[in-house]
């Protein structure tokens, strides 16, 4: 079985399952408890925050582990929303992950804030002057994700966040899953906030971090005995935090070599699929895209039929966003790109591991071939 569903999650790497291990055994404390065995917990944890800070580019105290991207996202959008009393007016892209859309669909309903969904272009971009024209002296917060999971859109956030910071407003950026593909650092990208996701480069599920910029004041979601730094309260996951910092930190190590190297395969898996499957349209842009994203809608065929038919030649994809899974919906970002949703409905994605191989996708592409023929020709009966 070739595993193309990197974007759904990764599995867990066996240098953070070792380095967890301890924590989950022997090593039991609560880091809050003022004994030996609470101590050594709290510097277990006070480690994996500084392996996560020197990805993020920050400071060890502006780091605050969360159970994942999706808690992420809530804390790093109501938190600084609900804490910044410049105004009641949310900027975000109508190709946001659903924890941003909702959370800030939530401001709405609950606190009376206004959105505005700022257009993409065809390959799901935001433009700075887009965004400049979205912005009014009351915003508060802007959030736009740094890669797309469904199309791998990359967007130019320093840009952006610069465009929001001259207007006064906050910016937040869900780099779920750009960390190990691409540069995290904030202060380079210039946000006030950025969420990732553990199981995403490695660690386990139920693990993440996001980045909060200095003093800048922020409601809590979870409110209770003042942990992290009265940002996010309850017992922190120490074995949840100890594999995020060694993952995190390996995928950042090898980022330099991977990355181009899938980046080079993407292309050429492209190019065949393309050839082999003339109707096929790409989704998203063809260069400044994650370097392990390939997706495309088939035209004339059923999208969770060419899943099947390609698991059932050995290889496993997705037809979108995990978090969206069980939906009959068309894909919210495809809808926004332009995409007719009947043809929406037909997209599959592949994202692609660390230790995917040129040799696997030339295999893939022709399996791709494949099962969309044998689609297409049973809907034709």
């Amino acid at each position: 079985m070739l595993y193309l569903d990197a974007a759904a999650t990764t599995p867990m790497r066996r240098e953070a399952l070792e380095a967890m291990w301890p924590y989950l055994t022997g090593e039991f404390g609560n880091p809050s408890s003022h004994h030996t065995v609470g101590e050594r917990a709290a510097a277990a944890l006070t480690d994996a925050r500084a392996r996560v800070a020197t990805v993020l580019g920050c400071r060890p105290g502006e780091v605050v582990f969360t159970s994942g991207g999706t808690e992420g996202a809530n804390l790093a959008v109501k938190g600084l929303a609900l804490a910044n009393p410049r105004g009641r007016h949310l900027v975000t892209a109508a190709i946001e992950h659903e924890a941003v859309l909702a959370s800030v669909a939530y401001l709405e309903r609950v606190h009376g804030f206004s959105v505005t969904q700022v257009a993409v272009d065809d390959a799901g971009a935001v433009t700075p002057q887009a965004l400049a024209e979205a912005l009014r002296p009351d915003t508060t917060l802007v959030s736009v994700a740094l890669a797309n999971n469904e199309i791998g859109t990359v967007q130019e956030i320093a840009a952006l966040a610069a465009v929001a910071r001259a207007n006064g407003a906050l910016f937040h950026t869900d780099a779920v899953q750009a960390a190990g593909w691409l540069p995290v650092g904030a202060r380079d990208l210039g946000v006030d906030a950025l969420s990732i996701s553990g199981h995403k480069v490695g660690a386990g599920k139920g693990t993440g971090a996001v980045y909060l910029r200095g003093r800048l004041p922020v409601e809590p979601v979870l409110h209770g005995g003042g942990q992290e730094r009265e940002r996010r309260s309850g017992t922190e996951n120490v074995p949840g935090a100890v594999a995020l910092g060694v993952a995190l930190s390996l995928a950042e190590a090898e980022r330099a070599e991977l990355a181009p190297r899938l980046a080079a395969a993407r292309e050429t898996f492209i190019a065949r699929v393309l050839e082999l499957v003339p109707t096929a349209v790409l989704t998203g842009p063809r260069s400044a895209r994650l370097p392990n994203h390939a997706s495309f809608c088939f035209p004339g065929t059923s999208g969770e039929a060419v899943l099947l038919e390609l698991e059932r030649l050995g290889v496993v994809s997705s037809s979108g966003s995990a978090c969206a899974a069980g939906s009959d919906e068309p894909s919210h970002v495809l809808i926004a790109i332009g995409t007719a949703p009947e043809v929406a409905q037909t997209s599959v994605r592949f994202t692609f591991g660390r230790d995917v191989t040129e040799a696997d996708l030339a295999g893939a592409a022709e399996s791709v071939g494949a099962a969309v023929a044998s689609v297409a020709s049973v809907g034709t009966v």
